[in-house]
This record gives structure tokens, C-alpha cells and sequence, in this order.
């Protein structure tokens, strides 16, 4: 078993608040930044940028950060023989800090293939807070990655 590829995005606002947004595939009311796999001989910065325009309409952003480490999390048993047909174990991810230049207006949720059923710009010692309960670990390490702190 191996580790599907992927990246993800710590999106800021102005007030230095992280884009979140809720899964339509998850119950409940977590929450989480744009994140996605890594496709063919895309370099992970070429997938950040494709996948936060699939996923929030969008990718007007400038890259602040792009991390050296790969950071991961393992998918729950229960979900290992359903997701991505069963091949991963979970996802190992490179992540990017990245200031977003547009308007609130500029976000659409609403794509070709949705992602989020809703979506705020929230205080980053929130973010593992309001993550699912698999993900939360990484979203600590990305944070201290980043500097923020988690309360």
C-alpha cells in the first residue's frame, strides 16, 4: 500500500485568516483548506494552483511558503477499502502558505465538480479544531510548519 500524493493550501485573507471549507462527503461540520492530489508530471506547485481553482473557483493567490517536507495522515480502517479504490493507505501532502489577491466575490464553491457544501475565512488556531478527526494531527504540524499557533 502506498501513499497517494498530494498538496494543499493555507489560503489567507488580509486579516491573515485561513480559507476553510466544509466537504460535501463528510457528515457534519468539519472543516478544511483546498487541498488535492498531485496528477501525471504536474510539480506540486502546478497542482496547488490547479486544484484551488477546481475546488474554490479561483486561484488568485500569491505563494508565500512552499514546504520541504511532505507531511501525511492515514486514512481511518473504515474508509481505507473505499477510498481511491482501496490503493492508499492515506496521503502524504506538500503544503503551501499563499495570500489571496482577490475579493470574497471572486470564490465559488459551486464548480464543475463541488467539493465544499460551504466555506469561511477562519482564525488558524481553529483549523485542527474544526478538522476531521483523521486529519487533525497533520493540520497541528502544518500550522507549527507555518507559524501559527494552535489554542
Amino acid at each position: 500500500m502506498i501513499y497517494r500524493k498530494g498538496v494543499g493550501v493555507l489560503l489567507l485573507n488580509p486579516e491573515n485568516k485561513i480559507f476553510v471549507g466544509a466537504r460535501l462527503d463528510l457528515p457534519g461540520t468539519s472543516f478544511q483548506p483546498p487541498q488535492g492530489g498531485i496528477d501525471g508530471d504536474e510539480t506540486p506547485r502546478e497542482a496547488v494552483y490547479r486544484e484551488t481553482l477546481e475546488e474554490i473557483g479561483t486561484n488568485n493567490m500569491e505563494i508565500l511558503k512552499e514546504s520541504e517536507d511532505w507531511f501525511h495522515y492515514d486514512f481511518p480502517e473504515e474508509l481505507r477499502t473505499t477510498l481511491f479504490k482501496g490503493n492508499c493507505i492515506g496521503q502524504r501532502q506538500k503544503w503551501f502558505v499563499a495570500r489571496f489577491l482577490g475579493q470574497d466575490p471572486e470564490i465559488n464553491i459551486e464548480t464543475a465538480d463541488p467539493e465544499f457544501k460551504a466555506w469561511k475565512w477562519e482564525d488558524p488556531a481553529l483549523l485542527v479544531q474544526q478538522a476531521v478527526y483523521f486529519k487533525k494531527k497533520m493540520y497541528g504540524e502544518i500550522l507549527a510548519w507555518a507559524n501559527f499557533t494552535t489554542a
